[in-house]
């Protein structure tokens, strides 16, 4: 393994510490500061408003300074926005740091991900987003560290800050490597603005894809409990640990997913993920054992789990190495706006409906998301139909 791809690996770990710390810290940071519980809606709104403009942004970026300039600056700026959340004591000092996290967390997501996708085989995605996986889970037991000293919030997200620092430092140290890797790239292509990249065949698709998965994660990961509870009938903490145990069944299946690109390719790797989430949906449908409902959040998980990194893979396959960075700023950016949207969209519904449409909510998410992958393959310019 190239020390290059070792740095990349660290990063994707960083781009996990900070994603979970809000919502881990959260119960003790609104009573301290006095505000509602809801606000961290608010923050998180403004995080997600940073991303996409940044992910969208990212092309013109990348192609003027290069990933591993794009990559350090943007690990900066949430560097930054964590050791200014450090020194917080207000909900508009909060608000003002989420600004400079979410610019740099949408710009170093495409970046990386064109980079990778460019550069690495498919096995390398899914492991790296396994490595995104594992950051998400050890940013909350720093923050809960952090929590158990006098529920000092303030340090724990000084810690992962001087994490972040450390890796920053990494990133402009090495930054001649990254420019060695990106000098070899022959293309030299234009920027391509929004405007025609939704005009090529197959993006809109492919944007529809990543809207419809990202809301099928973020609604597991924020409804799942509450309908173990409200419908499964299952006491709380159970619910709660198997709720946490979808986003373990992605992390533990991009591991292995990585294997199993040894043998399929990106496109198939998608349709894998769909069965497997298909099968996990009939989980929890079934009426005849709520011990099953629960272990069907694993098999949703592990679904889940090879269809974002697949997908983002495949796109220089499918567009072009040319286009691929302009088109990964768009995946991304649609994948936040399913992150915003698509949870709090079944939250209305539930609260005219039922809980109990949890299932078939995701049914439907889902369906659309098949039918959009198989529309990409058919329409996009450089499929080749293999296996």
């Amino acid at each position: 393994m190239s020390f290059l791809l070792i740095i990349i690996y660290l990063a994707f770990i960083s781009l996990g510490l900070p994603d979970s710390l809000l919502g881990s810290a959260w119960p003790v940071i609104y009573k301290d500061i006095q505000v509602p519980l809801s606000y961290s809606g608010i923050i998180f709104m403004i995080i997600s408003g940073g991303t996409v403009i940044s992910s969208l942004n990212s092309d013109r970026l990348t192609r003027k300074f290069g990933a591993g300039k794009v990559t350090a600056v943007s690990v900066m700026l949430t560097m930054i926005a964590l050791f200014g959340n450090s020194i917080s004591n207000s909900f508009w000092q909060l608000c003002l740091w989420a600004i400079p996290y979410g610019l740099g967390a949408g710009s170093v997501d495409a970046a990386l991900n064109n980079y990778v996708a460019l550069h690495y085989a498919s096995r390398h995605m899914s492991w790296l987003h396994c490595m995104w996986g594992v950051g998400a889970t050890i940013g909350p037991y720093i923050m809960s560290f952090a929590l158990s000293r006098n529920s000092n919030w303030h340090l724990g997200y000084r810690l992962i800050g001087l994490i972040q620092l450390t890796l920053t430092i990494l990133l402009f140290v090495t930054l001649n490597r990254w420019q060695r890797s990106e000098n070899n790239d022959e293309e030299k292509s234009e920027h391509l603005p929004l405007s025609r990249v939704v005009r090529i065949s197959g993006v809109l698709e492919i944007m529809l894809a990543f809207f419809c998965y990202c809301g099928i994660e973020q609604t597991c990961g924020l409804w799942a409990a509450s309908w173990l509870v409200n419908i499964k009938g299952i006491n709380e903490v159970k619910a709660s640990a198997f709720a946490s145990f979808y986003f373990l069944g992605i992390t533990i299946g991009r591991g292995l997913s990585g294997f199993i690109t040894y043998k399929l390719n990106d496109k198939q790797m998608v349709r894998f993920g769909e069965i497997i989430i298909a099968l996990g949906i009939l989980g929890l449908i079934q009426p005849w054992s709520d011990e099953l409902s629960l272990f069907s959040l694993i098999i949703l998980g592990l679904g889940s789990a090879p269809i974002y990194p697949s997908l983002i893979h495949s796109t220089p396959e499918l567009f072009g190495r040319d286009a691929s960075q302009s088109i990964i700023g768009v995946q991304m950016a649609s994948a936040y706006v399913g992150n915003i949207l698509v949870p709090p969209l079944f939250g209305f519904l539930a609260h005219f409906l039922s809980l109990n449409i949890f299932p078939y909510y995701l049914i439907v998410l889902t369906i659309l998301m098949v039918l959009m992958h198989e529309r990409l393959r058919k329409n996009a310019k450089g499929e080749e139909d293999a296996g």
